[in-house]
C-alpha cells in the first residue's frame, strides 16, 4: 500500500478504530517510541474510554456500546449527560445509551453499522431508531457512525491534548465483506470529522496482524508455507470469514489474504434475540403474554445473562425481570430466570449445529409482503455457513500455492451427497484463527473447532489446529494500530487488494424479441485483488454519456471469480457466482450558458472506464473521454459515483 502524503508522515501514534456493530474500541501504538527501539516489539495500549455509565456518573472503560439514546425531551437533565469535554453533547452515546435503551427500546439507536451496508436505504437518510414513533427523532446510519467517532475523537483528544487525532495515522476496520458503498461511507463519516488521510483494514485481516504481533517471532513457528489459515470472525451484528495462505518469498514467509465471504447478518444479536424469544415462550406456558416491546427489552437482559453463563461455571442461572408499563397490562412487574442448559441448548444446537461439509444455508420462503429492515440472514446455523464458504472458495489459495488437486473441482451442490466422493470438495485449511466476542465462549468455540475438524477428518484431511490469541473484543483495534506500524516499513504485510471482482453490467445487442429484455452481460472494470493506489482501464470498450443527463451503470461484484482481469466480458455466468450491487452514476454537468466544455445538453460523449483503488481502500471509478481533452492536453475525466441512496 502506498502512504498517503499528508501530515500522517510525521505523526507520532498508530491509532486503530475497531468500529463495531455493538462495541467500538480504540488501540494506539507509539510510533515514535518504536522507531528509537526498532529491535524491540511495540507496545500496543488499549484506551480506556471515558463515557457515562448513567445519568451524571462518567466511568473509563475499554469498550465504547456502539449504541444513542434520543431521550424526551423532559427526561434528562443537561447535568445528567455532561462529558468531561462537552457540557452538552449532541448525542448519548455509549453505555448508558445501551442501559436507557434497555427499558425504552423505541429511543435506542443500534446495529448502525449493518444499515450503513444496507443497500436497500438510503443510508443519509434519518429513520433511526428504525420502526420507532413519529415523536422521537431520528438520525441516519451515516450521522450514527459519526458519533461514535467523535466520541471517540474527542476522548483520545480530551487524553492527548497535544496530539489531534487528525493529525495522527488513523486506520479504521471494516468487514471484508464491506461492498464499496459500505466502505465509501464509512470514510465519509470520518471525513466528517477531518479524518481525510484515514486507511480501511479488513477486520479478519487486523485480527490476524494482532496475533502476528502477539506472538512475536514465534508466529513463524506456528505455521508453514502452504498453511491455509481461516479467519472465523463472528462479532455482535456479522460473521465475516477469511481465508489466509502462508507461503514464501525470498527465503522469508509471507501471508496472503486469498477469499473473503459474503456479507452476513448473523451474530450476538440474533443470539440475543433468540434468547429472548425463550424467555417468551416459557412466560407463555405460564399464561403470561409478553408485547413485542417487551421482547425487545430484555433482549438485552438475555445478552448479559448469556455472557454470564457461557463464560462462569459458577453461574448456573440468571435471572430475568420482564419490564412493565403499569399495573394494568400485566398486573405486575414479570421474572423469570435462564438456565445453563437453556442457553447451551439455545445457541449450540440452535446456531451451531452439527452438519456436513453439503449442508449448506436454507432459503426459506418469504411472504409476498415484509416488514422493511436488515436483511438478516435467513438460516441461523454459522456451521452452514462456514460450510458453504469453504466449498465455493475450493481453488481460493491455488494461485498463490499452486494448482488445485485434480479432485478440487468447483464444487456442485446438486451433485453432492454425504456419501459421494464431492464431500471432500472444498478448501481444507489448516489453522483456526477465531476473532469476535462470540466465540469466546468456549463451549461456541469449541463447537466451531470440531465441526471443522470433523468435515477435514471425513475427507482425509489432518485436523486444523488453533492459534492462540488475546482478547477477542479487543484483538482488531489492536490489530488496527499495528497495521499502522507495519505500513512504515517494519512486521509483516499481509498481501490483500480488493476483496472482490466488480463488474458494470452491459446490454448485449440483439433484435427485439417481444416479451424479452435484451441479455446483460458483465465488464469486468476491477479485478480481484487489485492493489491499494493503483489503477486500470477497463479494456477498450466505449460507453456514451449524454451531457446533461444522469447516465446509469448496473453494478455487480463477484468474491469467487478470482481470475478475470480488467476489460474481460462475461456472456454468461453461474447462479450466485455475481451480486447485484448500488448502481453506479455519471453526469456531464451543464453550466449557465447551457454548455459542458463547449458541448450542448443531449450530445453524447464517448468514454472509456477507468478503476482506481485509493489508498484510503475505497474504489474510484472515472470516465475518460476516448475523443477529448482538458487544458492540459490531457484526456478529460468525469467521476462515477456509487448510489449509495434508495
Amino acid at each position: 500500500m502506498i502512504d498517503p502524503v499528508s501530515t500522517e508522515q510525521g505523526a507520532r501514534y498508530s491509532v486503530g478504530i475497531d468500529l463495531g456493530t455493538t462495541h467500538c474500541v480504540l488501540s494506539y501504538l507509539d510510533l515514535k517510541a518504536a522507531a528509537e527501539n526498532p529491535s524491540v516489539e511495540p507496545g500496543l495500549t488499549i484506551m480506556s474510554i471515558p463515557q457515562l455509565s448513567q445519568p451524571g456518573v462518567i466511568e473509563e472503560q475499554k469498550q465504547l456500546p456502539s449504541f444513542i439514546y434520543r431521550p424526551h425531551e423532559s427526561e434528562l437533565n443537561p447535568s445528567d449527560i455532561a462529558l468531561p469535554w462537552n457540557d452538552k453533547p449532541d448525542e448519548i452515546v455509549g453505555n448508558i445509551a445501551r442501559s436507557l435503551g434497555s427499558k425504552t427500546p423505541i429511543r435506542l439507536v443500534a446495529s448502525a453499522k449493518s444499515w450503513l451496508c444496507h443497500s436497500g436505504v438510503d443510508r443519509h437518510a434519518d429513520f433511526l431508531p428504525a420502526g420507532s414513533p413519529e415523536e422521537v427523532a431520528k438520525i441516519s446510519p451515516l450521522t450514527a457512525t459519526f458519533e461514535y467517532l467523535d466520541h471517540l475523537r474527542a476522548a483520545w483528544e480530551h487524553q492527548f491534548p497535544d496530539f489531534p487525532l487528525d493529525q495522527q495515522e488513523v486506520t479504521i476496520t471494516i468487514p471484508a465483506s464491506f461492498d464499496p458503498a459500505a466502505r465509501e461511507l464509512t470514510a465519509e463519516a470520518a471525513s466528517a470529522l477531518g479524518l481525510d488521510h484515514l486507511t480501511l483494514l479488513e477486520e479478519p485481516q487486523a485480527a490476524v496482524y494482532n496475533w502476528v504481533h502477539a506472538s512475536g517471532e514465534a508466529w513463524r513457528e506456528q505455521v508453514n508455507i502452504g498453511d491455509i489459515i481461516l479467519v472465523v470472525d463472528i462479532g455482535g451484528g456479522t460473521t465475516d470469514l477469511s481465508l489466509v495462505a502462508v507461503t514464501e518469498e525470498e527465503g522469508s514467509l509471507t501471508l496472503n489474504r486469498v477469499a473473503v465471504g459474503d456479507h452476513i447478518l448473523l451474530g450476538g444479536d440474533n443470539m440475543d434475540l433468540a434468547l429472548a424469544y425463550r424467555v417468551k415462550a416459557k412466560l407463555a406456558e405460564q399464561g403470561k403474554e409478553l408485547q413485542p416491546w417487551q421482547i425487545q427489552a430484555i433482549t438485552h437482559a438475555c445478552r448479559d445473562a448469556k455472557e454470564q453463563l457461557l463464560l462462569d461455571n459458577d453461574v448456573e442461572s440468571v435471572p430475568i425481570t420482564v419490564p412493565s408499563r403499569g399495573s394494568k397490562l400485566l398486573g405486575n412487574t414479570l421474572r423469570t430466570e435462564l438456565t445453563r442448559t437453556e442457553v447451551r441448548e439455545t445457541l449450540v444446537e440452535g446456531f451451531f449445529p452439527q452438519v456436513g461439509i453439503n449442508d449448506h444455508p436454507r432459503a426459506a420462503r418469504r411472504s409476498a409482503l415484509t416488514q422493511k429492515g436488515l436483511p438478516y440472514a435467513q438460516d441461523p446455523a454459522v456451521s452452514r455457513h462456514l460450510a458453504a464458504f469453504l466449498s465455493r472458495q475450493v481453488d481460493a489459495a491455488s494461485d498463490v500455492l499452486g494448482s488445485a488437486p485434480a479432485d478440487e473441482m468447483p464444487f456442485d451442490p446438486l451433485a453432492a451427497s454425504f456419501d459421494t466422493p464431492q464431500a471432500s470438495n472444498f478448501i481444507k485449511p489448516t489453522a483456526i484463527l477465531f476473532n469476535g466476542g462470540v466465540l469466546k465462549a468456549p463451549a461456541l468455540a469449541n463447537r466451531t473447532l470440531s465441526i471443522i475438524n470433523q468435515w477435514l477428518t471425513d475427507a482425509g484431511s489432518e485436523p486444523a489446529r488453533l492459534l492462540s490469541d488475546a482478547d477477542l473484543d479487543l484483538a482488531v483495534a489492536s490489530g488496527a494500530s499495528y497495521y499502522g506500524y507495519v505500513r512504515k516499513g517494519q512486521g509483516v504485510r499481509i498481501r490483500g487488494g480488493l476483496a472482490s471482482t466488480y463488474y458494470v453490467g452491459i446490454e448485449s445487442s440483439m433484435p427485439a424479441i417481444p416479451g424479452m429484455e435484451p441479455p446483460l452481460e458483465a465488464l469486468c472494470i476491477a479485478p480481484f485483488g487489485m492493489e491499494e493506489g493503483s489503477e486500470t482501464a477497463a479494456g477498450s470498450a466505449e460507453f456514451g454519456l449524454v451531457v446533461g443527463e444522469p447516465v446509469r451503470f448496473r453494478f455487480f461484484g463477484s468474491n469467487t471469480r478470482r481470475h478475470d482481469e480488467a476489460g474481460v466480458q462475461l456472456d454468461h455466468w453461474q447462479d450466485g457466482e455475481l451480486e447485484e450491487l448500488p448502481e453506479l452514476q455519471a453526469t456531464l454537468s451543464i453550466d449557465a450558458n447551457g454548455s459542458a466544455n463547449g458541448r450542448r445538453k443531449g450530445e453524447v460523449v464517448p468514454v472509456r472506464l477507468m478503476s482506481k483503488v485509493t489508498e484510503v481502500g475505497t474504489l474510484k471509478l472515472e470516465a475518460i473521454s476516448v475523443n477529448s481533452t482538458d487544458s492540459n492536453g490531457e484526456a478529460e475525466r468525469w467521476q462515477i459515483e456509487l448510489d449509495v441512496r434508495d
